[in-house]
């Protein structure tokens, strides 16, 4: 069968044009993809990249957020940070041997609740790499040689229990002996419930051995991070020489809601901040975690000019 085609004469002459004229060809424009629906999974973003701040709400990429200690750089929050991790930003490098590190509790009690206590130890243990809630040490902060303690809230809210307060002692007699200031970072919740009695009386040992030290006329400074409460804040960590804090940090021996309902009255605006007992005298100054090495330097300097070497 023959197609048929349409013919239109112009100006005289007869052409040939078909019923419909093609277009030309245009260059592909490419779409955009297509939102996904509300509520659809987001693509997968690798972990470990990436940390939101708490205060702020930015976006900040890890690896700047550890070389500036856990702090954000754009609000200056402080992330909390384990123990390890604060030894290695203080101390210079290779300089700190760990004393007493085999110290660990036991269930002496056979405490009885819902979750075992061994069980409790061997979990937090193998979360944190900790056989306890506190590292202690002999190092060099700069020229001067130090005894160390360093407590870390993720072992069972830093509780003081018979070993943290074992391992404080220890390490207070033997700044004692060897004639060394010590500095002691303290981060926790109280005493240890599942050890009774026998974690009271770390805070009445903690402090004798404090004592001894005083009257051997070397210096101590104590370090408040967030949070420090209870018998902890009510023994070692209220007796410094020097005291400092870190900002925002939670400081005090009851929470805040237990104060209210035993005064029974209104509490000031950011009690229990060490902004507020900054301004009431309890502290003496507040160090941005950046600076705290630089700070340690400067007071151990003024206190302890001689000791810039191990005896």
């Amino acid at each position: 069968m023959k197609k048929t085609v349409k013919t239109r004469k112009v100006s005289g002459v007869d052409s040939v044009e078909p019923a419909i004229t093609p277009l030309k060809e245009s260059p592909s424009i490419p779409r955009k993809s297509k939102l996904p629906p509300i509520g659809a999974p987001r693509l997968d973003i690798p972990e470990g990249l990436w940390t939101k701040c708490p205060k702020c709400g930015e976006i900040l990429y890890d690896k700047y957020l550890d070389d500036n200690l856990k702090v954000c750089m754009h609000c200056h929050f402080h992330f909390p940070i384990g123990a390890r991790e604060r030894i290695n930003a203080l101390v210079e490098t290779c300089s700190f041997e760990e004393i007493d590190a085999d110290l660990q509790s036991f269930d002496f009690l056979e405490f009885k609740g819902p979750n075992n206590y061994t069980d409790k130890l061997r979990q937090n243990q193998q979360k944190t790499g900790l056989k306890d809630a506190i590292v202690t040490g002999i190092c060099k902060i700069g020229s001067f040689t130090v005894a160390l303690g360093v407590m870390d809230f993720r072992f069972l809210g830093g509780s003081m229990g018979s070993v943290v307060g074992e391992k404080i002692t220890r390490l207070i007699e033997k700044a004692t002996d060897r004639r060394l200031p010590v500095i002691i970072f303290s981060a926790s919740g109280g005493a240890r419930m599942y050890e009774g009695m026998f974690s009271l009386m770390q805070m009445a040992k903690t402090s004798a051995a404090l004592s001894f030290h005083a009257k051997a006329r070397l210096p101590y400074i104590s370090v408040l991070t967030h949070p420090t409460t209870a018998g902890v804040m009510a023994s070692f960590a209220s007796l410094g020489d020097i005291i400092l804090a870190e900002p925002k940090a939670m400081i005090g021996f009851a929470g805040p809601r237990v104060i209210k309902e035993t005064t029974h009255s209104e509490l000031p605006p950011g009690f229990q901040t060490s902004e507020f007992l900054l301004d009431h005298g309890f502290i003496d100054a507040i160090v941005d975690r950046t600076q705290m090495k630089h700070t340690l330097q400067q007071l151990l300097q003024c206190m302890c000019p001689d000791k810039s070497t191990l005896d």
